[in-house]
């Protein structure tokens, strides 16, 4: 079929990650895949949750928060403070980012402490999930590497990077990477994570008011593979 920005069935949106996008946190970068921009950033604070030292379990933790700004996308979202909760839809992709990165963390070798993670959307054009836990995990790289060069971290805790890519049927085709004018028709869609070595972290699959086979789950998850093997290169350039 052809996709409303000509690319191929398989092809990412244009990616590009901006590294040291803030001065304050401890890493931070821009992340692009296409129209969506998300700004990824982390923090350090020099403690762990209460349910750990109440529990006496050792190392540290890593917490995300995820946000929309109200101009992110048409109409005007309402900032969610405003409703004095998060939306249950944030609630669910900030536990995604979470897990997604403590899968890739010695969280022994972090220490007494707790990383956290910023992801907020400044525009959003679909796949807003998966570009934040794609920038997300770079942001916390450079900040793990900024730990190490003040010798506030002995050991390098990140066992790897991960990445994060959506694909769906539309119209019965199998895509890549969709926007949000494609996630909108999909009547089959899927978010992956994975690691930069190839293991599964997450994997998130629906279908809109229709079903769909083993086939076409396994098709989409081949589809979503070679999608992430793309992004671990950029996100390892951009660390370089």
């Amino acid at each position: 079929m052809n996709r409303s920005d000509g690319r191929a069935a398989d092809e990412l949106r244009p990616v590009k990650i901006h590294p040291h996008y803030v001065e304050a946190p401890a890493g931070s970068v821009l992340i692009e895949m296409g129209k969506t921009r998300v700004l990824c950033a982390v923090s350090v604070e020099e403690t762990v949750p209460r349910w750990m030292r109440d529990k006496g379990v050792s190392g540290g933790w890593i917490t995300a928060e995820y946000s929309m700004l109200p101009c992110a996308s048409a109409p005007r979202k309402p900032r969610e403070v405003t409703r004095g909760r998060p939306e249950g839809r944030t609630q669910e992709i900030q536990r995604l980012i979470g897990r997604s990165l403590r899968a890739a963390v010695d969280l022994e070798k972090l220490g007494a402490r707790t990383l956290w993670v910023d992801c907020d959307v400044l525009q959003a054009d679909g796949g807003t999930r998966a570009t934040a836990i794609t920038g997300a995990s770079v942001a916390l790289a450079l900040a793990v590497q900024r730990l190490r060069q003040e010798a506030v971290l002995v050991e390098d805790p990140i066992r790897g990077l991960v990445a994060a890519v959506s694909a769906g049927l539309v119209d019965d085709c199998a895509l890549l990477d969709l926007c949000y004018e494609e996630d909108a028709r999909a009547t089959v869609d899927v978010n992956i994570v994975m690691t930069d070595n190839g293991q599964f972290v997450e994997v998130q699959s629906s279908g809109e008011e229709a079903t769909f086979s083993q086939g076409d789950l396994s098709g989409l998850i081949k589809l979503a593979s070679r999608g992430i093997a793309e992004l671990t290169a950029i996100q390892k350039k951009a660390l370089r």
